[in-house]
């Protein structure tokens, strides 16, 4: 019987896999969940933005498909249901990541270079504000002031506001829950191997 070898990108793929498949599944029960919610409501135009309210409460984002189910329920045109949601700033299109960054581009973070800082969040992370990482640990997103500009330039994550934030504070930021991510993933793996 031979050695077995460490096949690095046969297991980046299988754990993309399993990715995939949970995440189609946390879909599938959120679809599920929105339409008993719809049936709530009657079907009349003014319960547009509540339906759409309703679906960003109980699940942080809006997707296509939950869209076009209000849609459907409303006999709107995706179209004009989109349009009412990407009105308003409220309403997010992706799912938000596990840690959220929200990095402040008010006027003091502007002037002490809290654009340099965003730019460094999308070229580590590889997304772009308003995105989400395809694992959905990090998103990121570009607000307006955060009311802490003595601290400036400021980064809420996951609602802790980290002040003074040079462009070099930002991989420190993202290899911290790296390293949460990694140490938790072996201390399931130990418990799995127990079981």
């Amino acid at each position: 019987m031979g050695a077995i070898i460490y096949q690095p990108y046969a297991m980046t793929q299988f754990m993309e896999n399993l990715l995939e498949d949970d995440i189609r599944a946390q879909e599938a029960a959120m679809l599920e969940d929105i339409e008993g919610r719809l049936r709530e409501f009657e079907k009349e135009r003014k319960n547009l933005i509540p339906m759409l309210q309703m679906i960003q409460e109980r699940h942080a984002y809006l997707s296509a498909d939950a869209l076009q189910m209000v849609a459907d329920k409303l006999e709107l045109a995706l179209c004009e249901v989109y349009g009412v949601a990407t009105f308003y700033n409220q309403f997010r299109f992706h799912p938000p990541g596990k840690h959220h960054m929200k990095v402040c581009l008010g006027t003091a973070c502007h002037v002490r270079g809290g654009d340099i800082i965003l730019e460094n969040f999308e070229r580590k992370l590889g997304i772009g504000h308003g995105e989400t990482t395809p694992d959905r640990e990090f998103s990121i997103e570009r607000v307006a002031c955060v009311g802490c500009c003595a601290l400036a330039p400021v980064v809420i994550v996951d609602e802790t506001a980290h002040g003074h934030v040079a462009p070099s504070k930002v991989e420190g930021l993202i290899l911290g829950f790296q390293v949460e991510k990694e140490k938790e993933e072996r201390e399931r793996q130990q418990n799995e191997s127990r079981e």
